[in-house]
């Protein structure tokens, strides 16, 4: 939960680092004011010109099982097999209209699509010819909140009421409601399904940990800017003051606004990924940088005429232009028609899904703005519902729901809040625009839009008058403003972003470890293992066999297969490692994290019993004269003592992994980044998942301990006399003498380290059952229906059959 605001104007807090030192206050104008001071702004400036140099050039990494002497790779399919795709989206109905486009444009190529969001939104996904899955939370609470508290940190006034207690129980319902979407069965038919990709918008939070614990694809796809740019600051940022190079002050925004998010939700998040998910829980660090760390791709679904992408986003980060569905069959009641024959076009004004806190008054400046300028206009009454009570105005038609496809056709203007969809449509139909912001990306895309000259600076709800209203219609009626807007909609009308993304999507996908090694038009989802197929005589397999559902079968029909050797094949394994970068701050780090789980199993293991008794002795005021029935008590008292049972278990937990794996490995890896400090590359470890993996790494790890810095200690200082002279052969020969300190130290901790470690990794490995067990239901749940549905053909069957039996 973020820090308690001082004032109703938002919170101060700051964090110092090796490097630089930030402050952030959290304002009502739903931005975060954020400051930076450097001790060496110069290096600072450097060190990210390399990070980010590095980035640019990128492209997405190789699959690990991509090997050039696979005796399958003659089988491997070169393009992307039907896969079940499930979108997660968090917003308003504009949110989800772009993915309804996407949805559709991705089912052309044989893709199932399942979109998981809102309750209320059933009806539109459906009419589209998508699955649904309701993932819960009133998005109209959400807007309310979000209006009341538009930046990161909620006022005062918003916590006395208990606001966020609210924000955070939906946040835990669309956590637990994605997982869901993910291995569910359809509510409505019952059909199974079992996401093997997923795509999501930022705000649905549980998108990585999903792909984690499935191990598939996962694409992120949103409208406002995510991933750090030198370019331009975040979208909730405003940098106040700095010391540093503006670009990086800019890169260093993106950072800022993860960290304080993941303060404000990570230890439900963290809940749920140990209890629901058995993943281990992350750091604040650590999970700030994960989408970064992991090269998850990116598809911003704005114009590159308005917004070009940045030159220093890498390679699997794409700008792809807005999403437009098709126009839909729509006809028009009376009363709109009617006022548009009975005049010039009219503005349109309207902000969708926004609750505001007084619509009666943005009413009545509307209203009196319009007979003062002499302008009709057609008003949206959205989920504000403006103008209600109010008597018909002869410069003022209030209407509900109408496609904005349609209606904006037929207006001189718009002026609605920026939600990006609104802000495309239009833009694509030529309307001179005017944003209104309340959060989020909308004061971005109302800068974006004045910066194009079609439309005025953006003006933010709370500072609406009758005086700039009157402004704004002027700028919009200007013969400038439309010509602006004209020369955008001429770039957009040529734009594909939905095609476009699709293909990004493709593009981006592990393409060679998605297909059946056996029917390639199939997507891959179990792994043979190599040594049942070596023993049927196919010696030259190592890496096992990756089969369809369809594989699957006639392998089995014909008692080709052992089902005991199949195991889930995971298309795309996310492992997100703690990043250590001294050995100081690592281990206090560690010893931290053990007393803080110390700290909560003690107190479930203490107030357990205090709660029970509460709930069983009630106040006299609340108490009832009828006595109890006796088994109440014991069933309680059970209940006590489990709770108080997992108490005891998380402290004796926290004390024994704490102590014989956490600290040894995060000693171990923080001797071992000892040369990130200084500039210099280490070797990375591979993921550890078991004792063998652990024993695997903790050998390697002493060899290189006591190999590189005897190397190093010839290479550094040649290297540095040939770059730099004198100083840097002093240099090098500083750099190498550490290495001969630190990674000797770190080889001897690792081989207690790594082995405990995997050691650790099996037992949990093993305690993930559940989860592994839910997995595997929906798996076989999914493959059960679709097979008995769609049988193998004769076609199918005898080219499995060939193609196994030619694997020598």
């Amino acid at each position: 939960m973020p820090p308690t605001p001082k004032e109703d104007h938002g919170a101060d807090f700051e964090l110092v680092g090796a490097q630089f030192r930030t402050s952030a206050i959290a304002k009502d104008d739903d931005r975060v004011d954020l400051a930076f001071e450097a001790d060496n702004a110069s290096t600072l400036n450097s060190l990210l010109d390399a990070t980010t140099r590095n980035k640019g050039g990128s492209s997405p990494a190789p699959s690990h099982h991509t090997n050039v002497e696979d005796p399958f790779a003659h089988h491997r399919c070169t393009s992307v097999p039907p896969l079940n795709i499930v979108i997660q989206i968090v917003g308003s109905r504009g949110d989800i209209q772009p993915f309804i486009a996407l949805g559709t444009e991705l089912k052309l190529y044989g893709h199932r699509i399942r979109i998981a969001t809102h309750n209320v939104f059933q009806k539109f996904v459906q009419e589209s010819n998508l699955e649904f899955f309701p993932i819960g939370a009133d998005p109209s609470e959400l807007m309310q909140y979000m209006v009341k508290n538009p930046g990161i940190i909620p006022k005062f006034s918003t916590i006395k009421a208990g606001d966020i207690g609210k924000k955070r129980a939906m946040i835990s319902e669309i956590l637990e409601g994605c997982w869901k979407s993910c291995i569910e069965p359809d509510p409505d038919t019952g059909v199974p399904f079992i996401a093997e990709a997923i795509i999501a918008n930022p705000p649905s939070f549980a998108h990585i940990h999903c792909a984690e614990a499935l191990g598939v694809p996962l694409h992120m796809m949103f409208t406002m800017p995510w991933s750090p740019t030198k370019a331009f600051p975040h979208p909730l940022a405003n940098i106040k003051r700095s010391d540093l190079d503006p670009k990086t002050a800019n890169y260093l925004t993106y950072g800022m606004i993860e960290l304080m998010t993941w303060q404000g939700l990570g230890d439900i998040i963290n809940d749920w990924r140990e209890n629901i998910l058995s993943l281990e829980q992350l750091g604040a660090i650590d999970a700030a940088g994960m989408m970064e760390s992991l090269r998850v791709p990116y598809t911003y679904c704005w114009s590159p005429s308005l917004v070009p992408k940045p030159d220093d986003w890498p390679s699997y980060i794409d700008v792809c232009g807005f999403f437009f569905r098709g126009e839909p069959q729509f006809s028009p009641p009376d009363d709109i028609e009617e006022f548009l024959r009975a005049g010039p076009p009219p503005l349109y004004i309207g902000f969708g899904s926004i609750v505001m806190e007084d619509p009666a008054s943005i009413t009545d400046v509307i209203l009196s703005t319009l007979r003062k300028c002499g302008v009709r206009a057609i008003i949206s009454r959205g989920w504000s519902n403006l103008g209600e009570g109010r008597e018909e105005d002869e410069n003022a038609l209030f209407i509900g729901d109408c496609p904005h496809e349609w209606l904006f056709k037929r207006v001189s203007g718009v002026v609605h809040h920026g939600g990006a969809g609104t802000t495309a449509c239009g833009l694509l139909n030529a309307c001179p625009t005017s944003i209104i912001p309340f959060f989020g990306d909308q004061p971005f895309w109302g800068d974006m839009v004045a910066a194009a000259g079609a439309g005025p600076r953006p003006i933010h709800h709370t500072s609406i008058t009758e005086a700039n209203f009157t402004a704004i219609v002027e700028t919009l009626l200007d013969p400038n403003t439309k010509r602006a807007a004209e020369a955008i909609a001429v770039k957009m009308q040529r734009e594909q972003g939905v095609r476009r993304a699709v293909k990004s999507f493709h593009r981006n996908l592990p393409q060679a470890n998605l297909a059946c090694n056996l029917l390639p038009t199939e997507s891959g989802v179990w792994m043979y293992d190599a040594k049942a197929l070596k023993k049927q005589g196919k010696k030259k397999v190592t890496k096992g066999l990756t089969l369809s559902p369809k594989a699957v079968a006639v392998l089995s029909n014909h008692k080709l297969l052992d089902l005991t050797k199949l195991k889930f094949h995971h298309s795309k394994p996310f492992h997100l490692q703690k990043q250590r970068w001294d050995p100081l701050t690592a281990t206090s780090s560690s010893l931290l994290a053990s007393v803080v789980d110390f700290s909560q199993g003690f107190g479930t293991f203490v107030s357990a019993p205090v709660k029970a008794y509460k709930h069983h002795h009630p106040t006299k005021e609340s108490s009832s004269p009828e006595v109890p029935s006796t088994t109440e008590p014991r069933t309680n008292d059970s209940g006590a003592a489990a709770a108080s049972l997992t108490g005891a278990n998380k402290m004796m937990t926290s004390l024994v992994k704490g102590s014989l794996v956490d600290f040894p490995v995060a000693l171990t890896e923080g001797l071992n980044n000892v040369p990130l400090m200084y500039g210099e590359k280490v070797r990375k470890r591979k993921p550890i998942t078991d004792w063998k993996s652990g024993s695997k790494e903790a050998g390697k790890n002493f060899v290189n301990g006591f190999a590189d810095p005897i190397w190093c200690l010839f290479k550094q200082p040649a290297v540095g006399l040939t770059k730099h002279g004198g100083l840097g052969f002093f240099t090098g020969l500083g750099k190498a003498s550490m290495g001969l300190v630190v990674k000797p130290g770190s080889a001897m901790f690792g081989l207690i380290a790594y082995p405990a470690l995997g050691i650790y990794q099996s037992i949990v490995g093993a305690s993930t059952s559940g989860t592994q067990a839910a997995i595997l239901q929906a798996r076989l749940a999914h493959d059960a229906f679709f097979n008995e549905a769609h049988q193998p053909s004769a076609e199918d069957e005898a080219d499995v059959l060939q193609e196994f039996n030619s694997i020598k």
